[in-house]
């Protein structure tokens, strides 16, 4: 498949804010406003949609919310999406979203992570034009650690000049910030030490391919439909493979990553990373067990504990970029390319 990059944002574009699953209650539109604030302080007009509604587990009806992000993608003064965090369902806008019709607009950045995997993964599978699996617009305000690159960097960045991102060596233990009393935090708190893992055995991984993935939860459900053809996709180009969890027992985790692996999803890997993660492990199995346990018979690289997932730092992964990974006692590094 021939791949398509949206061209680097520039001062006067406009970004669009909509929320394809879940929306803002009102006691968090501070932490909203803000971000907002620091789009429009990078010099884009920031175009927020009518479906937004926190009050509920979705922000409007199903046909509501594809139609805005339909038209979002093929409104050509709009040159990115992004939404406000992930949320519940977004699944139920894959049918009714018009791939036709955004394959075949111009190119526009799609950011986001968590269920925005459900859409991000399909739209650069079916339509060739890369996404960012990188922060939401309400984590957009926190600074963003050293040795990594912002959403906001990577989508205005000139095309085919790689970008190296390397893992801080900190992690975030305790959970999540508390938006409602401190909206204007911008400072991370990387309170536990901790790189990246080899789980199938030992010596140092140099793999290159092209990069597609996404969150485990969400894009497990999609296993054997056609919204999840890696190997169309790939070509005779082998693939890094990354996957992350939210919050899903080992058990289950295993599951998904045994249906997408039956299913093909992996069939081109030549290595997979696996985003850390807080998901509990179960009574007799580890998370790491479990990704071991589904994906050890590919007899690829697997890298644990990488920052393309629910624990901060995020380290944002382009779906389709051309990317290298290297691993080995001395240091950890992902390239990416978008060419």
């Amino acid at each position: 498949m021939t791949l398509r990059y949206p061209r680097p944002l520039r001062p006067g574009d406009r970004v669009g804010v909509t929320s394809p699953s879940s929306g803002v209650a009102e006691d968090l539109r501070g932490r909203l406003d803000l971000a907002v604030r620091d789009l429009e302080a990078r010099g884009y007009e920031v175009v927020v949609g009518r479906c937004m509604d926190g009050s509920g587990h979705l922000s409007a009806p199903a046909a509501e919310r594809a139609a805005e992000l339909t038209g979002m993608l093929t409104d050509p003064t709009i040159r990115a999406v992004v939404p406000p965090w992930g949320g519940e369902m977004s699944i139920d806008l894959l049918p009714l979203l018009d791939f036709e019709a955004i394959g075949q607009a111009e190119p526009t950045w799609v950011v986001g992570y968590s269920d925005m995997s459900t859409l991000l993964t399909p739209l650069t599978l079916l339509t060739g034009v890369a996404t960012v699996h990188g922060n939401n617009l309400m984590e957009t305000p926190y600074r963003t650690p050293e040795g990594l690159t912002s959403w906001l960097d990577i989508v205005a960045a000139p095309q085919k000049e790689p970008f190296t991102q390397t893992p801080p060596g900190r992690y975030r233990a305790a959970r999540w910030d508390d938006w409602v009393r401190n909206p204007r935090i911008r400072d991370l708190t990387l309170d536990a030490e901790g790189g990246w893992t080899r789980l199938d055995g030992d010596g140092d991984v140099d793999v290159e391919g092209r990069l597609i993935g996404g969150c485990i939860e969400t894009i497990g459900p999609l296993t054997g439909s056609p919204y999840l053809d890696t190997s169309r996709f790939a070509g005779d180009e082998p693939l890094l493979v990354y996957v992350e969890a939210c919050e899903d027992n080992a058990f289950i985790i295993g599951r998904h990553l045994h249906g997408l692996r039956l299913a093909g999803f992996f069939d081109r890997a030549a290595a997979v990373l696996v985003g850390r993660t807080h998901a509990p492990d179960s009574s007799t199995l580890t998370q790491h067990e479990a990704v071991l346990d589904a994906l050890g018979p590919l007899g690829v690289p697997i890298v644990a504990d990488v920052e393309c997932g629910h624990v901060p730092p995020y380290l944002p992964l382009v779906n389709g970029a051309r990317g290298r990974v290297v691993h080995t006692a001395a240091r950890s590094e992902i390239v990416q390319t978008l060419d």
